[in-house]
């Protein structure tokens, strides 16, 4: 492509008589420009806003979670299935827990909740809310405080709960279980005093209002139900691989237990996400269709400007070939830089954003107090791609109209 270039980097330079298809250049490159930076810093902030959510709900929730489907659902000889999950080399930790609904009163505040027994010793169930931790230690959960000459059991809740009950760390609140025990008073729900030796913040009120931990011997004494689990957690060496992971344990624990990964619990969120990441990729991809046909008519308006040039070039022995690939090229080089120079624009936004967070977001509206960037190259390359096929397509038709010009007719009355 050696004349033909030459000839289509000859037909970008402007003289006075060509002014306004100069400027309708400088347009068209302007919009693909645009509707690459905003598409590019668009999907960083939505892959942000996935790759936050996705870190916190794996905080929050377990890899992989085993429980029974049939029956009482508990698991009798917990410590034992939990030895069988672990048996996969891409299982680190498995331990058992108890988990149940619960009843919490403090101030004359009574507000459900959901209880977490867990194993402090344990990273399945542990490390994950360890980072959230803004007062005490998980590690406390596993100790006694002494209130009022008695030694009680410790607990953890999120700030969120914390500020409804109108408790701090060191306040007693009393859990109820929904077990119904004797009384003299009758038949009521078992309840135990705790102490709040620790406070975490997720920065997610659905986990903070209603999410708390406590040692898995105190929730089985709260709930009588023996040495026995609800479930057992799972941590992996990759979360990503707990699908395939959850596939092979309920392949070898069989019926009546079923493993289940973190993606299958909450995938609803992850395709809501995903959904709307796409539907965001595809409108914003219409500013660049919209200055494609900028390009589409500044090409055209050459076109007809260059009849006389076009045919006298075929005159000269050039193909139909040559002659469309000279406006194709044009147009692309109006798509290259306008892509080039939205990509790199959109990239030093990503970083301006991500360095010094200069846009706040409402506080209570969202679980991030500014915008989350991710930068991947996988994106920048996604649009930069569809960019150049809308604007080759862009270049088609007007490469296609020059080609049919018949040298004859132009230069008729020559």
């Amino acid at each position: 492509m050696g004349w033909e270039l030459f000839v289509s980097l000859r037909y970008l330079r402007s003289r006075r008589s060509e002014l306004f298809v100069s400027v309708i250049t400088v347009i068209a490159t302007l919009g693909v420009f645009l509707g690459v930076m905003v598409l590019t810093v668009t999907l960083s902030i939505m892959t942000g806003f996935e790759q936050d959510l996705r870190s916190r709900i794996l905080g929050m929730h377990p890899h992989l979670r085993v429980s029974k489907r049939l029956g009482s659902g508990v698991i009798d000889r917990p410590e034992e299935v939990a030895a069988r999950v672990a048996e996969d080399p891409r299982v680190s930790d498995a331990t058992p827990v108890v988990q149940s609904q619960l009843l919490v009163s403090s101030n004359g505040q009574l507000l459900g909740v959901f209880g977490r027994g867990v194993e402090t010793h344990s990273a399945s169930s542990t490390a994950g809310v360890a980072g959230y931790v803004t007062e005490g230690s998980v590690e406390s959960l596993s100790q006694r405080t002494l209130f009022a000459g008695a030694q009680l059991p410790n607990i953890m809740i999120g700030r969120e709960l914390a500020r409804k009950l109108g408790v701090a760390r060191g306040d007693v609140i009393r859990l109820m279980s929904p077990r119904i025990s004797a009384s003299p008073l009758g038949a009521l729900p078992r309840s135990k005093r705790f102490v709040v030796s620790a406070l975490y913040d997720s920065g997610m009120s659905e986990y903070d209002s209603v999410l708390v931990y406590l040692d898995i011997d105190a929730a089985r004494k709260l709930l009588e139900i023996g040495d026995v689990a609800t479930g057992i957690e799972a941590r992996l060496t990759d979360p990503y691989e707990a699908p395939a992971v959850a596939a092979d344990v309920n392949a070898r624990l069989g019926l009546p237990y079923w493993a289940q990964s973190w993606t299958q619990a909450h995938r609803n969120v992850f395709e809501a996400l995903q959904l709307e990441k796409t539907a965001y990729f595809l409108i914003l991809l219409l500013i660049i269709l919209v200055a494609a046909f900028t390009i589409v008519s500044t090409l055209y308006m050459v076109v007809m400007e260059k009849r006389r040039d076009v045919a006298v070039l075929k005159a000269m022995g050039a193909t139909d070939r040559s002659v469309a690939r000279i406006f194709v090229v044009k147009g692309l080089m109006i798509g290259t830089v306008g892509t080039f120079l939205g990509a790199l624009c959109g990239y030093l936004a990503c970083l301006a954003l991500q360095r010094y967070e200069f846009i706040d977001l409402p506080e209570g509206v969202f679980y991030v107090s500014t915008l989350p960037v991710r930068i991947e190259a996988g994106n920048f390359l996604l649009v930069a791609a569809a960019s150049m096929v809308i604007c080759l397509g862009a270049c088609l038709f007007p490469g296609w109209k020059a080609a049919r010009v018949v040298p004859v007719d132009v230069l008729r009355y020559e």
